[in-house]
């Protein structure tokens, strides 16, 4: 017997990948399946690509039912996971694949949502400095949104190693329409979404942007991650969105201006390298080499390449990412397995499907 863990949110295409990952788990079991909307439906009629759990339905969000579990995966929005958060017992285990828990600052909380406030858990990026031991420690724990987990990757190791600035950093990331959810909504339907990208939430509105200052507020202290209090001097990040003509992956442009400190694109390739050497899922590509979104579908990988541009005195960071592997389900599995005691790397895998 495995350890038997829960999924709120089955229904989406994040609880998809979850169970999805969590079949091919050596060390994990499904236990209980809730959905919304969803809930009495069979799992294969919205997963039809998950024929191993024939034969269940989903659920509704029933807390007792789900407090069964070793842990349980939250999968929701935001303000559907902060309430259900608050009615499972202590005791049980959460990754919430939400931004209800990620910010630190109450304040940063209210710019961007409009849901109450619902506190800060332990953040969920394994590859920040100490924060291996922080989740592995903790009960409750928030798993990064899929541009932060990019954004932060590429540019956290270079505001530690003091070569970039922290203030004028500029991101423009592209992302998969499976980004957006199931919902149904007219600005996804294929005829729109085909052979076409377009911004959206332009002028520093998405709600990602709080959760990317902060954690790179941490690394320009040189604590390099985990949540920076309302007291902490924040980087100044511009950040546009994009939605890009394919079903999953992101693509993160990460600029900063260089400081007195950088001498050129080997030593901001050599922050890199040495913030992820034996990194099981960050590979910093060779030289020359440029990250792509189908390298990584599937996966709980992140692809990494930087350079100079010496005219405009700037760093450049590409990261790619699947938004449902390392952007999501994956990373919730990755932190799972650490506070349950597992290898890091149990059920996950840093190999592409192509094509």
């Amino acid at each position: 017997m495995g350890v038997r863990v829960a999924v709120a949110g089955a229904s989406g295409y994040a609880g998809g990948e979850l169970l999805r990952l969590i079949l091919g788990h050596p060390d994990l079991e499904i236990g209980p399946l809730s959905a919304g909307a969803s809930a009495g439906m069979p799992v294969t009629d919205v997963h039809p690509h998950l024929p191993a759990l024939a034969g269940r339905v989903f659920d509704p969000a029933d807390p007792a039912s789900l407090a069964a579990a070793d842990l349980v995966f939250l999968a929701l929005p935001n303000e559907e996971s902060a309430a259900l958060a608050a009615a499972l017992p202590g005791h049980v285990a959460i990754v919430d694949l939400s931004a209800s828990f990620r910010l630190g600052d109450p304040q940063a909380w209210a710019a961007y949502y409009r849901t109450g406030y619902a506190g800060c858990w332990v953040y969920g990026l394994p590859e920040l400095p100490g924060a291996r031991d922080r989740i592995g420690a903790a009960r409750r724990v928030a798993s990064p949104g899929c541009y932060a987990t990019a954004a932060i990757l590429g540019l956290a190791p270079l505001l530690a190693a003091g070569l970039t600035e922290p203030q004028d950093i500029v991101i423009v990331a592209a992302s998969g329409t499976s980004g957006a959810g199931r919902s149904p909504s007219a600005a996804l339907l294929a005829t729109e979404v085909m052979g076409a990208v377009s911004a959206y939430q332009v002028g520093g509105t998405h709600r990602h942007t709080p959760e990317i200052e902060q954690a790179l507020a941490g690394a320009a202290r040189g604590r390099r991650g985990g949540p920076a209090g309302a007291d902490a001097a924040r980087p100044s990040v511009s950040f546009t969105p994009m939605l890009a003509p394919m079903p999953r992956g992101i693509l993160a442009t990460c600029t900063a201006r260089l400081t007195g400190a950088a001498s050129g694109t080997p030593a901001v390739r050599a922050a890199l390298a040495d913030a992820y050497a034996g990194e099981p899922f960050v590979r910093v590509l060779p030289e020359g080499n440029w990250p792509t979104t189908a390298a990584t579908a599937g996966s709980n990988a992140v692809q990494l390449q930087a350079a100079t541009d010496d005219h405009a005195g700037r760093a450049v960071v590409v990261a790619a990412l699947d938004n449902l592997g390392k952007g999501a389900a994956g990373q919730a599995v990755q932190a799972a397995n650490l506070m349950l005691g597992l290898p890091e790397t149990a059920g996950l895998t840093a190999q592409g499907a192509a094509p």
